[in-house]
């Protein structure tokens, strides 16, 4: 985990610049810096030498620096040596990139080096996120065989305990009758689905209800993947670490919020007792699903948390989930499409991802798509026959599920990186977590 050390430790000088302020550089390492072709770019470092060894570093910031310029400094910075910006208006931005850059999946591989350190002022609420996305990435990034349904359930239990919160753990009977949906995509795998509930904050504080798909693993069911598809499908239940590292975060700030998470979790698997196409099952809510696809089971899945959700009267709710490809054709990975029953709280979140600089784009509910959705023998099926829209159609089943009355946020997400980029790893990722923090953080 990553740690800054206090300021004032031993450490060598990072002199910053910008391609207009090559001037302010330290005279002393000018004519060093012109020489080897330093202009400031964005993320350019010299190292700058001293009759001993080194002097310090100098780093390029580009013309609009931001905490991704700092990034790469954690491995691109020799080993075993310590750090501090000479000048420290840029310290939150360093402590940010330099805390997202150090990150490492290490479970099964040791680190091939060990990430220089950063001598800075130690911001709480800064170190709260990174040690957030950490987990995250790291929940993300274990394999399926390591993480099923009853150690990502139990990862809520570990948070419960961090924070002093309570938390529940709901399976066998208790689960089939109380969130049927959850068991018909769970059922087929002999590794049994869980619901975890944790509940934190104050009893007169407003409600915030974060519900993620925790499906640990998807074959697709009997609509199979094939195998191309399946490969990254241990990152099926991003939106389960996203909602985790969220509740995560906003409990360390002491977030003036009552909190409800719950986690959906599950493994989505091929047997004799999986659930099959044009299956009618049950939901909490009453309503009635035809299965049109069983690899449409994350909306399964969150139908009866947000049906719960809604029952405990919050304030809102807040889902989050590896949903649909389709929203991935539309904005690729590193944006959630945003979906949401309410402008303020759309405005809300839209305004904190700008504020952290972690964007989300909205898509509407399309009211015109929702007759998609119609069976002729249930409630409603969980996929349209139409190839239209897949993203959108998703968010419409999931409204079914949230009475009009309560505001409510659906995020389609990647929740993975898929190459390696300053401070964003190969492998999972808190995808939008900074922007909900920057829009929650402060309550209601």
């Amino acid at each position: 985990m990553f740690a800054p050390l206090p300021p004032g430790s031993p450490s060598l000088p990072i002199f910053t610049a910008t391609p207009a302020t090559l001037d302010a550089l330290p005279a002393a390492h000018r004519a060093f810096l012109a020489a080897a072709g330093f202009t400031g770019k964005t993320r350019q470092l010299q190292l700058l030498p001293a009759p001993d060894g080194l002097a310090g570093a100098a780093l390029g910031l580009g013309d609009t620096p931001d905490h991704w310029v700092f990034a790469d400094l954690p491995f691109t910075l020799p080993e075993h040596t310590a750090w501090h910006l000479a000048n420290p208006a840029h310290t939150r931005d360093a402590l940010l990139g330099w805390g997202l850059g150090a990150y490492r999946y290490t479970r099964f591989r040791a680190a091939k080096r060990a990430p220089a350190q950063l001598a800075a002022e130690p911001h709480a609420d800064i170190l709260a996120d990174i040690r957030a996305i950490h987990r995250a990435r790291d929940l993300i990034n274990a394999p399926a065989n390591a993480l099923g349904p009853a150690e990502l359930a139990e990862a809520v239990a570990t948070l419960a305990r961090t924070h002093g919160a309570q938390c529940r753990i709901i399976k066998g009977a208790e689960l089939a009758e109380g969130f049927p949906a959850v068991q018909a995509v769970g059922g087929g795998s002999p590794r049994a689905p869980r619901v975890a509930v944790l509940e934190w904050g104050a009893p007169d504080a407003p409600l915030l209800a974060l519900c993620g798909k925790g499906v640990c693993f998807d074959t697709g069911g009997l609509d199979l993947k094939p195998s191309s598809a399946m490969l990254r499908m241990k990152k099926d239940m991003g939106g389960a670490a996203v909602m985790i590292a969220l509740a995560d975060a906003l409990m360390a700030r002491r977030a003036p919020w009552r909190i409800l998470l719950l986690v959906g979790a599950v493994e989505n698997s091929v047997s004799g007792e999986a659930f099959r196409p044009m299956d009618i099952i049950r939901t909490r809510k009453g309503l009635s699903v035809e299965i049109g696809n069983t690899d449409a089971e994350g909306r399964l899945v969150l139908c009866d948390l947000l049906t719960f959700a809604a029952e405990q009267n919050p304030a809102l709710i807040i889902n989050a989930a590896t949903l649909t490809g389709a929203a991935r054709v539309a904005l690729g990975p590193d944006m959630p499409a945003l979906f949401s029953n309410d402008d303020t709280l759309a405005a809300t979140l839209l305004a904190g991802a700008t504020t952290a600089r972690d964007p989300f784009w909205r898509l509407p509910l399309h009211d015109g798509y929702d007759s998609w959705l119609d069976s002729p023998i249930a409630d409603l099926n969980n996929v349209s026959s139409k190839p239209f829209a897949g993203a959108i159609v998703a968010a419409l089943f999931l409204r079914r599920f949230v009475p009009a009355g309560i505001p409510w946020a659906h995020l389609d997400m990647y929740a993975w990186n898929d190459a390696n980029r300053p401070g964003r790893p190969e492998g999972g990722e808190a995808t939008g977590l900074r922007a909900l923090v920057s829009a929650l953080a402060t309550g209601a």
